[in-house]
């Protein structure tokens, strides 16, 4: 092994020690399942921004967002204003309200709780279904943490991509697995700092080191002017309206994405999150810009080398070739940073969902606070391991992986939270049969191709299941004088 990847490796192993050892922390601060799953809600705000926008991003803000903008240039700005947008909308309109509601509402600690609390659910189908749905696409995101471990591992270390794959995972389980929710957001609050750090300074170093911006910005027009052009891609043809609507449509995924709406259900004070909301769209707009120009500078300085989801890896060869081992290990630390943030976030909300959805309400009603965690734990490891088996193939793209379970959550329960907390007409069968219509919606959606349907899965998932909850609640009774004093509570 070289000197250089001695280097590497030593920044990684002090990270990972840091990682571990908070986790190991909050292992004997975590004394039932309100702690490991939602931290006794007691978040400040810096702590819960940084969190929600930390496993927001995960390693596709390092990977696969600049590999989008290396082949696609300036296209792939109308994605970045889809996820502003609905970042902004998410906190200002969601997080306050939810956090209230979700505190009166039986104190509910998951989505599912909050959803037959808030609707008075007399059966169990309501929160059964949703927490298969929290596991479905929560194997599939967890799993584009898994890959984008894999890539950089396999990259940097030049070792099979299996292996890399396995280790990666072993990581991210190992400190999800025991602190719980508080190990999980403080890490998120050093791991968001970390990519922070690195998707702003990575691009700056390479335009300076490449001439200074103007000479940058000529080597893409002269190589490929389109590469600037924000309404044609990367051969010069003009993108369709489908195409804009589904970079735009990202937004909407916002309003059901359950391991960021965990954040806002977990903070001290509601009052906070006005604090909160603005640390996060600083935190956000920036690290989206410059991510964008780490692909379009990645273009400039090494032009033509990948492809495909190759492209995914620009970031990792810019560090390597353009870094000081040093300080390449530290900026690489940040993928690893960046896939953590997200991927304990999700095990951790997919283990709780299993956990106090159906292993509790269902399997064990009377289990201790002791055998809950331990149990939520179990969950951990299995989902993990699930998880490895879908990410296997090593042309997987991270993007793409994303794009499903995000527009899965989205479309799944985005409309039946929005509707939950503004509309006081929604009924347990609408919230019931939005959830399906939207989740089958994009399941069918996914797997179809041509024509209208190259629209991005997420709008017409969101579309059909608000009809099927308005359509479906008109038609069912609900307690009206109770959902007046609650509403009473969070208006």
């Amino acid at each position: 092994m070289n000197l250089n990847l001695i280097a590497i490796l030593v920044s990684f192993s002090l990270y990972l020690i840091v990682m571990l050892f908070i986790g190991w922390y909050f292992y004997s601060r975590t004394n039932n399942l309100s702690d490991y799953v939602l931290g006794g809600r007691k978040l400040n705000a810096w702590v819960t921004s940084l969190s929600a926008q930390a496993s927001d991003m995960s390693g596709w803000l390092l990977l696969g967002l600049p590999g989008y903008a290396y082949l696609a240039g300036l296209e792939s700005i109308w994605l970045l204003i889809g996820l502003l947008i609905g970042t902004y909308l998410n906190w200002k309109f969601i997080a306050k309200r939810l956090r209230q509601y979700t505190e009166f509402a039986g104190d509910s600690i998951t989505l599912p709780d909050f959803f037959e609390n808030r609707f008075g659910a007399k059966s169990k189908l309501l929160r059964i279904i949703s927490a298969l749905f929290i596991l479905f696409f929560f194997l599939i995101y967890t799993s584009s943490g898994f890959v984008a471990g894999a890539k950089l591992f396999s990259t940097v270390f030049d070792i099979s991509y299996i292996n890399a794959l396995i280790i990666g995972g072993i990581i991210i389980v190992s400190y999800t697995f025991l602190g719980g929710f508080f190990a999980v957001s403080w890490t998120d609050v050093i791991q968001g700092t970390i990519m922070f750090i690195a998707v702003i300074f990575v691009p700056i170093y390479a335009i300076i080191e490449n001439g200074g911006f103007q000479f940058t910005l000529n080597e893409v027009i002269v190589m490929n002017i389109n590469h600037l052009n924000v309404f044609t891609d990367s051969n010069g043809e003009f993108i369709s309206v489908i195409t804009v609507l589904s970079l735009l449509g990202w937004g909407f995924g916002y309003f059901g994405q359950p391991h960021i709406l965990a954040r806002f259900m977990a903070i001290n004070d509601p009052e906070e999150i006005s604090k909160a909301r603005k640390i996060a769209m600083v935190w956000v707009t920036f690290s989206l810009i410059f991510a964008l120009i780490l692909g379009m500078v990645g273009y400039a300085v090494f032009p033509h080398i990948f492809s495909g989801t190759d492209s995914e890896k620009i970031f990792i060869y810019m560090v390597e070739q353009l870094i000081h081992p040093l300080f390449a290990g530290v900026l690489l630390a940040a993928i690893l940073a960046a896939i953590m943030s997200t991927a304990d976030s999700q095990l951790l909300v997919a283990s709780s969902s299993l956990t106090e959805d159906i292993y509790k309400t269902i399997l064990r009603p009377k289990a201790s606070d002791k055998e809950l965690v331990w149990v939520s734990r179990i969950f951990v490891v299995i989902i993990a391991v699930i998880a490895l088996f879908i990410g296997i193939n090593p042309n997987s793209s991270v993007l793409n992986l994303v794009a499903y379970a995000w527009a899965g959550f989205g479309a799944t329960f985005g409309p039946i939270v929005i509707l939950s907390l503004y509309w006081k007409g929604i009924s347990e069968h609408g919230a019931l049969a939005g959830m399906l219509v939207g989740g089958i919606t994009i399941i069918i959606w996914k797997n179809l191709s041509g024509g209208i349907f190259e629209l991005y899965e997420i709008i017409p998932g969101f579309i059909f299941s608000v009809v099927a909850v308005i359509l479906f609640s008109r038609k069912s009774e609900i307690d009206i004088d109770q959902v007046n004093s609650e509403f009473q509570k969070i208006d």
